[in-house]
């Protein structure tokens, strides 16, 4: 039986037989909301692995580099020898976990030409290694949730296509990620499509993401993207201060597209329009603290209650940390919903570095530095989150808040989505992070 849950009207007026609803908000006899666990759902993910991401860890970190701009020629490829190497490798787990499911991933390889920017040098081939996992509903088969990691890794250097660049940590334990859910969730069946994603180019700027992004942007007949799911620095690093049993998920709260369009607006003119009729809107409802991205990072952490996930989300709402960025953000600016995982205290002694040791402090990304059980748990999160998504019905469409008269109750409408037996809707005190009760409406 499944109930669609309305989360945020105001999420879905500003990104998206009618049914009328009043809620007085103040009674506190609902409920608390909580997400039923899948019997299945639960089952596969005591299949994930330390072992195997720790053996597709250190299968990555054997290229020596995988740096964009690293070795891609033939030669390279046959010695295991730089990001060509990787591709390959990568494209062949895909292919095997697809001949293991008797062909049900369709295992894809974008590539493109990247111009010469900050960071790239001269024109440089991108590849973006991904399999999808169609949907077996026709009706929900467009219906897309994403996860990804980039399999591109760098040194002190960002220039430096010869240095050893492990990326043990940064970001092989995304990849690996997004390669074990594919492993373990090919062996299940959702109505709605899953795409398994690896992209390249993100320490050179977010190219690979964001040309993804823009290919999903052209293709919203074909992909209705619905939630990606970015694991950049995932490892558990092994340091003192480190929590095994957290992991943050970043979120944005004013949506990008709304203040960065990436597609719309033709000049600098409407575009200051647009933007302004955004924050006009947005001002005047209150809804800095419900964008698409902060709901799926809610129903994340629903998803962990729901299943007694070994590591717990900490809902961190700001786009990322800071002097930092991600691959989710390409997502996030042609406006889909898109967080990011990351492990809850980072070592900066092993990102971006030469792997050396100076004055007894040993610098690089290297799997010793990873915890691989912490891995496993985080894709278990995100081998759950994916699964509960595309178990579910569509979204319900024209979903309103009637504002028509000074009332204390508030009415909602929405229109019924195919498939759904029931719909529940979720509410929460404006100062409140999470959503607080629940009523089941039939």
């Amino acid at each position: 039986m499944h109930h669609f849950r309305i989360c945020s009207v105001l999420t879905l007026l500003l990104a998206l037989a009618t049914i009328p609803l009043c809620l007085d908000a103040q009674k506190r006899e609902f409920p608390q909301p909580k997400l039923p666990a899948d019997p299945k759902i639960a089952a596969a993910l005591k299949e994930i692995s330390p072992q195997q991401i720790q053996g597709t860890i250190e299968k990555l970190v054997s290229f020596g580099t995988r740096l964009t701009l690293s070795a891609q020629d033939p030669g390279s490829i046959a010695a295991g020898h730089g990001i060509g190497a990787a591709r390959e490798w990568i494209k062949s787990e895909f292919d095997r976990y697809s001949h293991d499911c008797g062909g049900c991933l369709e295992v894809r390889t974008d590539t493109f030409t990247q111009p010469a920017a900050d960071r790239i040098p001269k024109p440089t081939e991108i590849a973006n290694v991904y399999a999808v996992l169609r949907g077996t509903d026709p009706e929900n088969a467009k219906r897309v949730v994403l996860v990804t990691g980039h399999y591109d890794s760098r040194n002190s250097d960002t220039l430096d296509v010869n240095g050893d660049a492990p990326g043990a940590n940064d970001d092989a334990s995304g990849t690996a990620v997004s390669l074990e859910c594919a492993r373990i969730l090919s062996k299940m069946k959702f109505p709605a499509t899953i795409i398994f994603l690896t992209v390249a180019g993100e320490e050179q700027g977010l190219n690979g993401s964001h040309h993804f992004a823009w290919i999903a942007d052209q293709k919203r007949d074909e992909w209705q993207i619905e939630a990606v799911l970015n694991n950049d620095i995932v490892g558990g690093d092994k340091n003192p201060q480190q929590d095994p049993s957290t992991v943050r998920v970043f979120s944005e709260g004013i949506p990008s597209d709304m203040l960065n369009p990436m597609r719309g607006p033709a000049s600098l003119e409407t575009e200051a329009v647009f933007v302004g009729k955004n924050l006009k809107q947005l001002r005047l409802l209150g809804g800095e603290n419900d964008s698409s991205s902060r709901q799926l990072a809610r129903y994340i952490a629903e998803v962990a209650q729901a299943y007694s996930t070994d590591v717990s989300p900490l809902l961190t709402f700001r786009p990322d940390r800071y002097l930092r960025g991600g691959d989710h953000t390409s997502f996030n600016q042609y406006g889909f919903a898109a967080v990011r995982f990351t492990e809850f205290r980072e070592d900066y002694h092993h990102q971006h570095q030469n792997v050396r040791t100076e004055n007894g402090i040993e610098y690089g990304d290297l799997p010793k530095f990873v915890n691989f059980d912490y891995v496993a748990n985080v894709a278990r999160l995100n081998a759950a989150t994916l699964a509960a998504l595309a178990s579910a019905p569509a979204p319900p469409q024209n979903v309103h808040l009637l504002t028509k008269e000074l009332e204390n109750d508030s009415t909602l409408t929405w229109d019924k989505s195919p498939r759904a037996s029931g719909y529940e809707v979720l509410w929460r005190s404006t100062s409140s992070p999470d959503w607080e009760h629940a009523k089941d409406v039939g």
